[in-house]
């Protein structure tokens, strides 16, 4: 894949010698640099979409003082600045920063050729080409899991020369990071989003120049010099989602979280996970946890779906690696033992979750068919 002309597109919006760019791909997988008019933001180098896994998506605005903080503290955090390797989607934020933090340090990124999708076979031969002794790269949970069950032992030879592989996009099963390292891989999971530069939490810690607080309802809140300017003319969503507050801007997340005596931040789920089903509130984010601990289960996702008996019903999409009827029986029975009355009323089985392009959980396709289905038992 040809980056040359983004690269040189997002050079010369860094060193304000051109336009704000924002970057998309053309329906050959071929990444363009379109150049985007910022109106009322000052220093704005990039434009970058939210993913849109729960509504429309937002155009950010990131400037160039914000990526140079977010690139420094990255840099700082993973000890040194080296080669990239790019395995993410470019019209991203996790992809946009592998090139950033690649032209901030000067060196060649190198783009895996993701013409036919991701593949531990194209992966490890994109890694073979890094020339740099100091490699990183950024992947999502799905990603990763794909490259530790490739039966390939250069595979895994490749991971292991990387001096960190950042995980983030979605949150990571433990017995994942696990896996990573038996395997002898340097894992660092990754909090944050378009929002706020990327990634701006690593291994639960805040970036150096990134603050981290709660509000009084346990929502997630991030500060700091990584937060983004806005939303591209959208004044009325730009006050509801940032404000600053003594000197620093902050940005709301829809996230609630725990916060250690030492600072160290624990995610628990979306705000609007709660689902109240016949009187009682449950975390579709615990349930979650639950179901992935079942052998057999590789990924789970659950939500709340309308329900006449209930107000909402507890439903669950659950990527399974035995689909035989039996096997779902099992399934479904382990869950009522497990979980009581916070077991999934309807469960839709299936090999893999559904997800967007840069890796994140489709949440609201899994939530429209979940819906279908309980409403059709």
């Amino acid at each position: 894949m040809n980056i040359d002309p983004v690269l040189k597109a997002l050079a010369a919006a860094l060193h304000d010698e051109g336009p704000a760019v924002e970057i998309t791909v053309s329906e050959d997988g071929t990444p363009v640099a379109v150049p985007v008019e910022t109106p009322g933001f000052e220093d704005a180098a990039v434009v970058v979409r939210t993913s849109g896994s729960t509504g429309t998506p937002k155009a950010t605005v990131l400037t160039v003082d914000e990526l140079a903080a977010s690139s420094m503290a990255t840099a700082i955090a993973l000890r040194g600045e080296g080669q990239w390797l790019l395995a993410l989607p470019l019209q991203y934020v996790a992809g946009v920063q592998v090139l950033v933090r690649s032209l901030f340090a000067g060196t060649r990124p190198w783009a895996m050729d993701l013409t036919n999708g991701f593949t531990p076979e194209a992966f490890t031969a994109a890694a073979e080409e890094l020339t740099d002794t100091i490699r990183f790269t950024s992947l999502v949970p799905t990603q990763l899991q794909r490259l530790l069950d490739s039966p390939s032992p250069q595979t895994l030879e490749v991971l292991r020369r990387f001096n960190a592989v950042l995980l983030g996009g979605a949150p990571a099963p433990a017995g994942l990071l696990d896996a990573a390292k038996e395997a002898g891989m340097k894992v660092v999971t990754t909090y944050g989003s378009a929002e706020t530069c990327g990634g701006c939490v690593y291994d639960g810690s805040p970036l150096e120049g990134v603050r981290v607080m709660l509000d009084d309802g346990g929502r997630v809140l991030l500060g700091g010099d990584t937060v983004a300017s806005g939303y591209l003319e959208a004044a009325e969503a730009s006050a509801e989602a940032f404000f600053e507050e003594d000197g620093i801007r902050w940005y709301r997340t829809n996230d609630l979280g725990e916060l250690a005596d030492d600072g160290t931040l624990t995610v628990l789920g979306r705000a609007d996970d709660v689902i109240i089903t016949g009187g009682v509130k449950a975390s579709a984010a615990f349930i979650q946890a639950e179901l992935e601990k079942f052998d057999g289960v590789t990924a789970a996702f659950v939500a709340g779906v309308p329900s006449r008996e209930w107000g909402q019903a507890v439903a669950a999409y659950v990527a399974v690696e035995d689909s035989s009827p039996e096997s779902i029986a099992d399934y479904k029975a382990h869950c009522q033992e497990s979980l009581g009355n916070l077991a999934p009323k309807t469960v839709l089985t299936t090999d893999g979750l559904i997800m967007l392009p840069n890796g994140k959980p489709d949440r609201l396709a899994m939530i429209e068919l979940l819906t279908e289905v309980h409403q059709g038992e």
